[in-house]
């Protein structure tokens, strides 16, 4: 199945929804790489060994039904100083979830994650509901999507799709999931080398 994405997210895109985090402005060279879907036993403990291996530090919005699941995995993340944001409790798609049941589902999530970070899967969310939840959570999108989870893309690609967009201060998204486990393993420490070797460091969003 072909899936319809953009790699770079569109200025004027960013620009209507101004409250929401797509980047940070800065002139230092520094990336925010973030991980969606996760934690998973396939895929978060290879990542974290490779994030180890560049001391690159990185930012996990999480699953809640994956954190009831895999707590040691979800503490493990912490504990190698890692950031954590709530990626809704079932992976909801605001656009299809009626907004007492999405808002409900964002909480459930946010209460095991405790930070007020927050990334609405596939990015689909809609006015209302920013409104809503900008009141409690601060809402990261992102400027650079990695491709990962496509599974008819190449790693070189992939990699391109990161190296060709990324900028200072740009969020960049990956997943921790089992799906993208193949690619983003190829793919990631391609990206931190690449990156690394220009001066750029790897930290967490705060």
């Amino acid at each position: 199945m072909n899936v319809m994405y953009l790699v770079k997210t569109p200025s004027y895109l960013q620009q209507a929804f101004p409250t929401l985090e797509w980047r940070y402005q800065t002139r230092d060279k520094v990336l925010y790489l973030t991980f969606d879907d996760g934690p998973t036993p396939e895929a978060t403990p290879k990542i974290l060994e490779i994030l180890q291996r560049y001391n690159a530090k990185a930012t996990f919005f999480c699953v809640g039904d994956n954190i009831s699941k895999y707590p040691g995995l979800f503490k493990t993340l912490q504990d190698k100083g890692h950031q954590v944001g709530s990626h809704t409790f079932n992976h909801l798609s605001g656009w299809t979830t009626a907004n007492p049941d999405y808002y409900q589902n964002v909480r459930k999530a946010a209460k095991l994650v405790k930070t007020p970070l927050f990334r609405p899967p596939y990015g689909r969310i809609t006015p209302n509901q920013t409104k809503f939840l900008s009141k409690h959570y601060r809402i990261v999108m992102w400027d650079v999507l990695s491709g990962d989870f496509d599974q008819t893309l190449s790693p070189e690609t992939c990699l391109q799709n990161v190296v060709k967009n990324s900028k200072n201060g740009s969020i960049v998204v990956f997943h921790d999931s089992q799906k993208s486990k193949d690619l983003v393993l190829e793919v990631l420490p391609q990206v931190l080398s690449h990156f690394g070797k220009k001066g750029y460091r790897f930290d967490i969003i705060k």
